[in-house]
């Protein structure tokens, strides 16, 4: 971790960083609350990098920098609950995990985090990265050693052993090499998983409570883990003061996580009313990934990927969009979230559209990627909202994004914690 800190921090030619500055934003329309409609030409005080007031008026204090944002939507910075920063599916993806150092890893996902930054996403939550590369990330754009999103991160899956999470397809030496420490059999082998995952720096646990896509084995899409492990790794994570989210498509899988208490679903495909009721009883949040599953329909011809994959991903991909359509009508607390990694790094703000698509209000859309996302992965007292005391993350767009969503697909300005990563200017 030392060593790749180092090497990330001595990157000083990645990338200029922005610096910050007090400042007043001159905001024309401003989402300062989504899901409570617009302000209009109000002054946006930022001292420290936090929010000191938002005033009613166009004013222009001495000495401060000032930012003309009046014919602009200003919208609290973007959060995706559901992201891969240091990789990205493509056909090199298999020989590149017997390439690539973790060195290697992090840096590519630093160059990942500003295009993710740059498309006005400000706060990430990272749920399935090598341990090493994601953790010293995180904790660089945390001291301001590279641009990024914040990223609040899991680190490796806890998976069974030939599960979703657990290395697949390759010889039984390229496996047992590459196996790593968070594959547990067992009630008290996923507890040591668990705890082994906090210690080495995870922010929450993810777990793979059912198979998946895009790993290559032919062990279907239903619950993997025992009730006996589920409800051990749940035990294991609140007691340290962790949330647990599960990776889940199957109906089965999917409810006995939800029964175990797990705090989040990850996809979801298969959920139906009784798990919907389950959402509610449990208080639970669903992150659906749609753009996830549009992305894959379209791989189900490429040679590249495994034929298992390829197999699994023409039944799951259609399936997600009616599968956040029952869950919004359902009443299902929704945070947003891409699985971004399957789909471009940059591209996150497309799950936008397959959200108004499946019965989401543009602002009510907008609202599950900034107030909901925000209480989901913890940060809700210092993000999610423009308000005094919260940190000055904000971005800009030209038109109006509640009449045409797709407008948050290209954004022209973006602000994290008062410096200026992005600016027509």
């Amino acid at each position: 971790m030392k060593k790749l800190a180092a090497a990330l921090i001595g990157a000083v030619s990645l990338t200029a960083m922005a610096h910050a500055q007090d400042a007043v934003i001159q905001a024309g329309h401003v989402l300062a609350v989504p899901g409570e409609g617009y302000l209009t030409n109000q002054t946006i005080l930022v001292e420290d990098g936090r929010i000191v007031s938002i005033t009613p008026g166009f004013s222009k204090p001495k000495n401060y920098l000032v930012i003309d944002l009046k014919k602009a939507y200003v919208l609290p910075g973007l959060i995706d609950s559901h992201v891969h920063i240091t990789g990205e599916t493509s056909p090199n993806e298999r020989i590149e995990a017997f390439e690539d150092s973790e060195v290697d890893v992090a840096f590519k996902g630093a160059a990942f985090a500003l295009t993710t930054l740059k498309a006005g996403f400000t706060t990430v939550q990272d749920v399935g990265g090598p341990n090493d590369s994601v953790f010293g990330l995180r904790d660089a754009i945390a001291r301001g050693a590279v641009p990024g999103p914040r990223i609040r991160a899991s680190g490796e899956a806890v998976s069974i052993t030939g599960g979703h999470g657990d290395i697949n397809g390759y010889s039984a030496e390229v496996m047992a090499a590459l196996t790593g420490s968070s594959i547990c059999n067992g009630a008290d082998d996923c507890r040591r998983a668990v705890r082994q995952q906090i210690k080495e720096g995870a922010d929450l646990i993810k777990i793979t409570a059912t198979g998946g896509v895009l790993s290559n084995t032919s062990a279907g899409l239903e619950q993997q883990f025992s009730e006996d492990e589920l409800a051990a790794i749940v035990e294991a994570a609140h007691a340290m003061g962790r949330q647990v989210t599960a990776h889940a498509h199957g109906k089965g899988g999917v409810d006995a996580a939800l029964r175990a208490g797990v705090d989040s679903i990850e996809h979801g495909t298969y959920l139906d009313a009784e798990s919907i009721a389950l959402f509610k009883e449990k208080g639970a949040t669903l992150v659906p990934t749609v753009l996830a599953g549009a992305t894959v329909t379209g791989w189900t011809n490429e040679p590249w990927l495994p034929a298992p994959s390829r197999a699994k991903a023409a039944i799951v991909g259609p399936l997600m969009l009616d599968m956040l359509r029952r869950a919004h009508e359902g009443g299902v607390n929704v945070a947003f979230g891409t699985d971004t990694g399957v789909s471009r790094h940059g591209d996150n703000a497309k799950e936008f559209a397959l959200m108004v698509e499946a019965g989401f209000t543009p602002e009510d859309a907008i609202r599950a990627a900034t107030v909901v996302a925000a209480e989901h992965v913890e940060m809700a007292k210092d993000i999610g909202t423009l308000e005094k005391g919260k940190f000055a993350d904000l971005i800009a767009v030209a038109k109006d994004p509640l009449k045409n969503i797709k407008e948050l697909e290209s954004v022209d300005f973006v602000m994290k914690g008062g410096e200026v990563f992005k600016s027509a200017d």
